[in-house]
């Protein structure tokens, strides 16, 4: 009698065992409803478990053309070797990828050096932005200069602003763009952090022209410049010597990338701004000028740590040059100057 009520007590807990592991495959976590999780959980997934790009909600009832995995632009290359998207037009939906980010309520943070003679560009500059970039977003822009009494007053949206950040001029203009890397990385470290998602860091000297929004969005996001875009990268104008932290070897590189235009989440580009200053700084203190300043050293941090989103010649042309076949659209572009007028040496 002893054994069979042994026997019966283990097939029970056999059988909740079974029914156990049964429900755990067949129900493997609750499924929460959109909206259900209280910010205490939210936060707490949002910080372990997914970055803010991971996670894309789309509106429920939006309306928007079939996407295709067969038909698309013949003319160009959409994906890197490492499966990053190369941002052309037509390649993404803007009504849909606003939908998704609107409802993040992202905050979007803009860097601009405006030195020296190079403050006439910015009236321009953010103008255009107004109409272009990333309207209907919160963004704020932050505008480094020596001349703040000079920075032009133009009306921004609601949810847009702008900060003037003074800073020392310069008798090379050489100095002046290697600065920019340690004013961006103190930037973020002071004033940024918790408060901004997202940061741009552009070129005064030019203007949008067209629609700069959500399809930019990224980790690390890089601009492939106008100038070398067809060519071999043996042709780029990498640093070639070996003692620099910059150098690239002749079988080295993916594209060539603008200094001019860059961004991604906050702590990327702080990652990027660290890592590029002090390699500037390190190879000064061995008198060492890498070929493009900082742009060297950008695309020497890119070759390693790869854009997780490129972004296609669209995104910042030059107005000097005449628009290639396959540029559909120029966003932004770099203005015609005479440098001889605006640059100190």
């Amino acid at each position: 009698m002893m054994i069979n009520l042994k026997f019966v007590i283990l097939l029970f807990l056999l059988v909740v065992l079974v029914l156990g592991v049964a429900y755990v495959y067949l129900n493997p976590l609750p499924r929460f409803k959109e909206g259900f999780c209280d910010s205490v959980t939210e936060r707490f997934v949002n910080k372990h478990f997914k970055s803010r790009d991971s996670h894309l909600v789309a509106t429920d009832g939006l309306q928007y053309q079939q996407p295709s995995i067969t038909h698309g632009r013949p003319d160009i290359v959409s994906v890197t070797p490492w499966l990053a998207p190369i941002v052309w037009e037509g390649t993404f939906n803007p009504v849909l990828l606003d939908s998704v980010y609107q409802k993040k309520n992202i905050s979007i943070a803009v860097t601009v050096f405006a030195v020296g003679k190079y403050i006439m560009f910015m009236k321009d500059f953010l103008e255009t932005a107004e109409q272009h970039f990333f309207v209907g977003f919160r963004v704020h822009v932050h505008v480094f200069t020596d001349r703040p009494n000079e920075v032009p007053k133009v009306k921004m949206a609601d949810g847009r602003k702008l900060s003037v950040h003074s800073v020392p001029n310069s008798k090379r203009w050489q100095e002046i763009s290697a600065r920019r890397m340690e004013m961006i990385q103190k930037l973020i470290e002071e004033k940024l952090k918790g408060d901004v998602d997202y940061i741009f860091c552009l070129d005064v000297d030019s203007k949008f022209h067209g629609r700069w929004g959500t399809e930019s969005l990224g980790e690390l996001v890089a601009v492939i410049h106008p100038g070398y875009y067809r060519d071999h990268r043996g042709r780029f104008p990498y640093e070639r010597r070996s003692a620099s932290r910059a150098y690239m070897a002749p079988d080295e590189g993916d594209f060539y990338y603008c200094g001019g235009a860059f961004g991604g989440l906050l702590k990327e580009v702080h990652q990027l701004a660290q890592t590029c200053r002090k390699n500037f700084e390190d190879d000064a203190k061995e008198g060492i000028e890498a070929a493009w300043q900082e742009e060297s050293h950008l695309n020497r941090y890119m070759w390693i740590n790869k854009p997780s989103k490129v972004l296609s010649p669209e995104y910042l042309w030059q107005d000097f040059k005449p628009r290639n076949p396959e540029i559909l659209i120029i966003r932004f572009s770099g203005v015609v100057k005479n440098y001889n007028d605006i640059r100190p040496n």
